[in-house]
């Protein structure tokens, strides 16, 4: 049959499409100004502290002398700062709170070395834009002030003349009546509060010739009051109490380099007796209050590392640059600015804080405590941290007995070594600091190798990682080590036994591929020939074998593995520090965690794996198992020597005979065995356990905390128990 010219021609359907509508692309639209605006608002206002403080620095633009904020629920419902400053013109006020007007600066070029604190033009028009402006201001010579309500920018009727004081005030109220969601997630009145009273305590400390206050609205005290003082010192006893006053210290760093760096620094530090659960950085920068995350993080490794018991600092610093080697206009609420040569400045101050807390911990003296008073001590230390929390204006909540934190990382009080006296033999305690110092102070390398398969591995380590596991291990305190194996650790009230070999095998693991061709050397005092230490590898596994055959097998094999290593030598120079010398020699190791030197007693084994075990032909494969045996090499396992605690202790007995053996008619009677023990043995492994002991606690627990991403085989195969929990044992006690 044949299709008439009328037939309309269907197209069959491929069997498993579908015919997808195609979409329009959305048409691009001019937002309306209203919204606009809005939404820099939001992005400039983010929550009442952020509004507070643009007032304040206008308020310090204009040169007062006095500051006073009052607030209503968290600034949510009222914000009033009043200054004695110079005030606002009465020709000024129409355009006062339109976007982009300001008397800062007039050309793009004035931002160079711009000094005053604001220079947008954009936090008074954003606050009309999300709450109900009003201000009352009079100028020098003037009769009277004048007031007037702004909204969405413009005014909402002409000034109105009004009795006033000298200067200006702002009053804010209903911010964010327009953002619902804004306003939902700003529900906490008191966490907001705090955050406003620490603003204003930070510029309490640093503008020292001007007075501040902060109170809620209708209270009759204010939480923060300062007086001009002219010491600085006598400004944070004023603000943050004399306790925290008398524990700091002056440091000052200058340098007048051009070229490199051209600052000048000076501050106050806090020392070792100065203990709080989290850090106080107040930063100003040319005057401006700004936040640093990298000089804090330097700062707070410096800390950790030194003084760990005072890993949480109080620090003050102010820094002066050239203005032109300051952009500050990188951040919207212009909390952040950045530097010319950030880096060395940061260097130069970690540098010297470093220094100064070194030379003032030496001096500094420990109490010891009996074990009898150690419980009584924890409880005034308790009570002493809780009146000091109190002192922050927000009410401690009451915590139940089955949720309490028994210890934490700050206080060694509650590890067993405040309970058992022990002293690792051979480990002075002035090296400790500096020990930490390094192990803290490391970094992984940011350039890593341009090689894919070290990018998947180190992906893999990601994918792989045990979230609650994670958490645990950053936050777990060390306890002790329960036998050779398995160390003590608390996290919250939970307790867990950890498998201390598998962790720092892990651990190693992973430090091996974050630092892949970025090693640090260990010279070996005399290179040891790898054919000697594979002999003696393979000799180890044979002990019990007496035949000749096997002596000449480990010889071939001795032989060959040799030859291979040596051909391998260079890859194992360039990517994981290995050196191997012409001869054959092993004479350098990499450095996978600074200050730890692994167990060189596990050398032979280790260079014996490096021969059998590794896959020479695959990459990725090469360089995992190439990395698995360093990390088992460097894992912290028990020394070869029994422990001498214990059972341990019959390893270093010797039977010595006692009797006259010239006596002819000896017999059993007469003849008695005594066990001597070998005390030169002895000494030897109390200092081996005592140093492993010593780096569990020191090295690969900080590193964990820093470094180690737990894999979920840790969870599973029982590398990672936990044996009691608090809540569930005030359950057990509480039937009995």
């Amino acid at each position: 049959m044949e299709p008439h010219a009328d037939d309309e021609i269907i197209p069959m359907e491929t069997a498993g499409e579908e015919e997808v509508p195609r979409e329009e692309p959305p048409k691009i639209l001019r937002l309306d100004n209203s919204v606009v605006n809005r939404i820099a608002a939001g992005e400039v206002i983010q929550r009442p502290v952020s509004a507070i403080k643009e007032l304040v620095e206008n308020s310090l633009d204009a040169q007062s002398t006095s500051v006073n904020v009052v607030v209503k629920d968290g600034g949510l419902k009222l914000i009033q700062v009043s200054d004695d400053g110079h005030g606002i013109r009465y020709e000024d006020l129409p355009i006062l709170c339109e976007r982009h007007t300001t008397s800062k600066l007039s050309k793009f070029e004035d931002l160079q070395s711009i000094r005053s604190m604001g220079f947008r033009g954009e936090a008074l028009a954003s606050m009309t834009y999300v709450g109900h402006v009003t201000v009352t201001t009079i100028t020098k010579g003037q009769l009277h002030g004048y007031r007037v309500s702004y909204r969405d920018g413009v005014m909402e009727h002409e000034p109105k003349p009004c009795a006033a004081v000298k200067g200006t005030q702002i009053t804010v109220e209903n911010l964010f009546y327009n953002m619902s969601a804004r306003r939902k997630t700003l529900q906490n009145v008191s966490d907001d509060y705090t955050k406003i009273v620490d603003l204003l305590s930070r510029f309490a400390i640093h503008h020292i010739n001007i007075s501040f206050s902060c109170r809620k609205h209708g209270a009759a005290r204010a939480d923060v009051h300062s007086v001009g003082s002219t010491s600085r010192l006598d400004a944070i006893r004023t603000v943050y109490g004399a306790s925290v006053a008398r524990n700091l210290m002056k440091i000052e760093v200058s340098e007048n380099d051009k070229a490199c760096s051209d600052f000048k620094m000076d501050g106050l530090i806090s020392n070792s007796n100065y203990i709080a659960k989290k850090i106080t950085m107040v930063l100003f920068i040319n005057e401006r209050m700004v936040d640093c995350s990298a000089l804090k993080r330097a700062i707070e490794i410096v800390y950790a590392a030194t003084l760990p018991k005072a890993s949480k600092p109080f620090i003050y610093m102010s820094i002066i640059l050239p203005p032109e080697h300051v952009d500050v206009n990188v951040h919207p609420t212009k909390k952040e600015v950045s530097l010319l040569n950030q880096e060395v400045i940061i260097e130069r101050i970690q540098s010297a804080v470093e220094s100064k807390l070194r030379s003032s911990n030496d001096t500094r003296t420990f109490q010891e405590q009996d074990v009898e008073s150690s419980a009584a001590s924890q409880m005034v230390i308790s009570s002493d941290y809780t009146q000091n929390s109190s002192q922050s204006g927000s009410k401690s909540q009451k915590i139940p007995v089955q949720k309490m934190v028994r210890t934490d990382s700050t206080d060694p009080a509650g590890r067993l070594h405040a309970y058992v006296q022990m002293k690792p033999p051979g480990l002075p305690e002035s090296s400790l600091n500096t020990v930490r110092s390094f192990v803290r102070m490391r970094r992984n390398p940011k350039e890593a190798a341009n090689l894919t398969s070290v990018q998947d591995l180190v992906a893999e380590i990601d994918q792989n990682c045990h979230a609650g596991l994670l958490n645990t291990v950053r936050h777990c305190v060390y306890i002790g080590m329960a036998d050779d194996v398995f160390a003590l650790l608390q996290h919250d009230t939970h307790l867990y036994l950890a498998d201390v070999v598998s962790l720092s095998k892990e651990l190693m693991y992973q430090q091996v591929l974050c630092r892949f061709a970025h090693f640090n050397a260990i010279q070996l005092s005399n290179p040891a020939p790898l054919y000697e230490l594979i002999s003696l590898a393979l000799r180890e596994e044979d002990v019990n074998s007496e035949s000749n055959e096997n002596d000449d097998f480990n010889k071939k094999v001795a032989e060959t593995s040799t030859k291979l290593l040596k051909l391998k030598a260079e890859m194992l120079e360039e990517f994981f520090c290995i050196h191997i010398d012409i001869n054959g020699n092993l004479a350098r190791l990499p450095v996978v965690l600074d200050q730890y030197t692994p167990d060189m007693d596990r050398v032979p084994e280790f260079v014996l794996s490096l021969a059998n075990d590794i896959d020479w032909e695959d990459e990725k494969n090469c360089i995992q198992s190439i990395s698995a045996a360093i990390g088992n090499f460097y894992a912290m396992h028990p020394p070869l020597l029994p422990n001498p605690s214990g059972d341990g202790l019959q390893f270093y007995k010797r039977i010595k005979s006692s009797g006259n053996p010239e006596d002819e008619n000896i017999g059993d009677d007469t003849m008695t065995m005594e066990n001597e023990i070998d005390h030169g043995l002895l000494s030897e492994a109390e200092t081996i356990w005592a140093q492993r002991e010593w780096s569990i606690q020191h090295v690969l627990i900080p590193s964990m905390k820093l470094f180690f991403k737990p894999p979920h085989s840790l969870a599973e195969n029982g590398s990672f128990i936990r044996v009691a929990s608090l809540e569930k044992l005030y359950k057990i006690f509480e039937r009995c």
